[in-house]
């Protein structure tokens, strides 16, 4: 069993292979990660070194129990704000953090950190390839995990599901636009590829945390294409018959405040 141990990111919310997230970095313990991976990707010269071509690696995983901002003090130098506020490398996730987090995550590939005046970062990473949790060290400056990269299969029949999908995905935002009384964009072109299809779906729909990261978790993209037939027919189903919903946009990407 081949491990590796890269810095760990917890966020209440579910990242998925392919899918682009934006961070905004202002805990200490999340600058001292970009610090060091800054470190990790030296500048290229005449380039922009907040883009880098080099990997800069970390986990994100959603959170069981706890919160993803530790307290802190507003005005108060970093250092200050730590040690007076309490905002450790494990704050807000109890005496055993793995505890708090879901068995399985993403790794994040960060081409860009930009850091500002105030020593915040603008970040935009991309989900690569699932892992699993096995430990979570909390001794340094901010949390890390060893992780075990999880297989990508397709499994059986999942070109045929990847089809049905998409077209229920496209009745499914096809209803939701039409609840919220918005008009719905049908010139882009959806993948076709099975496993692409899946996180794509994963991430877009209007789901729940804990539902999302079912979805994550599933053995195989077929596994998790049936999962995802069946809760589109179901919402589509719903959304018919109660039109009056929230707005909540249907592929936001919230920026983290970490």
């Amino acid at each position: 069993m081949t491990t590796v141990r890269l810095p760990l990111f917890p966020l209440n919310s579910v990242l998925f292979p392919g899918l682009v997230l934006p961070l905004n970095i202002f805990e200490e313990r999340y600058r001292a990660m970009m610090r060091d991976l800054l470190k990790a990707a030296p500048e290229i010269p005449d380039t922009d070194p907040a883009v880098s071509d080099e990997p800069r690696q970390f986990v994100v995983v959603a959170i069981r129990d706890g919160h993803e901002v530790a307290p802190s003090a507003a005005g108060m130098p970093d250092d200050a704000t730590t040690k007076e506020a309490g905002a450790g490398p494990a704050a807000g996730f109890g005496d055993d953090p793995i505890t708090s987090f879901h068995a399985v995550g993403c790794v994040a590939d960060a081409a860009t950190i930009r850091e500002r005046a105030d020593g915040s970062f603008e970040v935009l990473a991309t989900g690569t390839r699932r892992v699993k949790l096995l430990s979570v060290d909390a001794s340094g400056p901010y949390l890390t995990a060893e992780v075990e990269e999880l297989p990508e299969e397709d499994g059986d029949e999942a070109g045929a599901l990847a089809e049905g999908v998409l077209r229920a995905f496209r009745s499914y935002q096809k209803r939701l636009a039409g609840a919220r009384e918005r008009s719905l964009s049908t010139g882009a072109e959806l993948p076709d590829e099975p496993s692409v299809v899946s996180y794509l779906v994963a991430a877009a729909a209007v789901l729940d945390v804990p539902t999302k990261q079912r979805l994550l978790q599933s053995p195989d993209a077929a596994s998790r294409l049936r999962d995802e037939l069946k809760l589109l027919r179901a919402e589509t189903a719903i959304i018919r018959h109660l039109p009056s919903l929230p707005a909540t946009e249907l592929t936001r990407q919230q920026t983290s405040l970490n």
